[in-house]
């Protein structure tokens, strides 16, 4: 199985990373060049309006995109498991997982990015900003699902060409799921869905869903999940499988209350 993550917008390139924890190349290195080729054409007023930031943000971005090199070394980049610091990642907390829980995860976790396309844990990122859904205009079409194209589905397919029965556990949002051309995918798709009790009825609230699919992933990690049914097991921060709103592709967890913090 495989499981895939959306990126987060929060970056953290400021807490050291663990001494001697492994690393790896991304490899989409040239898609990613070239998109930044063309993000570099743009003022800092044209990223503004493009991905809808403050001029200070677009600014940041601006000398991202500038400084950005095709060689990635310990001082322009860290590890993308440590440099995304969104509300999924702190449901899946990386710093406390063990060496062997991350190489699991290095074969087992995918995480979709808009200029990076699939990122492994342990892939070194350079700081960035572009999420999936910006209408980004580039020779292959006028948005990054243009760009991509098959590109990601396929990736994902040698990924789990050595499974008997591929199947891939979505944890990423849909903006970025939609990157994923099913119809070049190989594998059957599990969609994860967490539920709150709020205002008399169980629903999606977003600051929730989003830490739980982090903690999904991890509780995968650590329990070293090889099928589906065993998902059903998960039951961290009060989560439980609720079965009767469930269909084999579409699993849903709820709880009552979240736990105090």
């Amino acid at each position: 199985m495989l499981f895939l993550l959306s990126p987060a917008k929060s970056l953290d390139y400021d807490t050291p990373v663990p001494e001697g924890l492994p690393h790896t190349t991304p490899q989409f290195v040239p898609q990613s060049t070239a998109l930044i080729d063309v993000l570099r054409e743009q003022s800092p007023q044209q990223i503004a309006s493009l991905m809808d930031l403050s001029d200070t943000l677009a600014a940041l971005n601006v000398a991202r995109y500038q400084a950005w090199r095709p060689r990635f070394t310990a001082h322009n980049s860290r590890q993308a498991v440590l440099a995304f610091n969104g509300d999924v990642y702190e449901g899946l907390q990386a710093r406390s997982l063990s060496t062997d829980d991350l190489h699991w995860a290095q074969s087992h976790v995918a995480i979709l990015s808009g200029l990076y396309g699939v990122l492994r844990p342990l892939d070194r990122m350079q700081p960035y900003r572009l999420e999936m859904g910006t209408r980004l205009a580039t020779e292959a079409g006028s948005n990054l699902y243009q760009f991509w194209g098959r590109q990601i589905a396929e990736h994902l397919n040698t990924r789990l060409r050595a499974d008997t029965t591929p199947v891939v556990i979505n944890l990423a949002s849909q903006e970025y799921f939609k990157a994923v051309d099913r119809k070049a995918l190989k594998a059957r798709v599990i969609e994860c869905v967490f539920e709150d009790w709020k205002g008399g009825n169980y629903k999606i609230i977003s600051f929730f869903a989003k830490r739980a699919r982090g903690l999904m992933a991890r509780y995968a990690i650590t329990h070293r999940l090889a099928a589906p049914h065993k998902l059903e097991g998960f039951d961290l921060d009060g989560y439980a499988f609720a079965p009767a709103s469930s269909t084999p592709e579409r699993l849903v967890f709820r709880r009552k209350a979240p736990p105090a913090l």
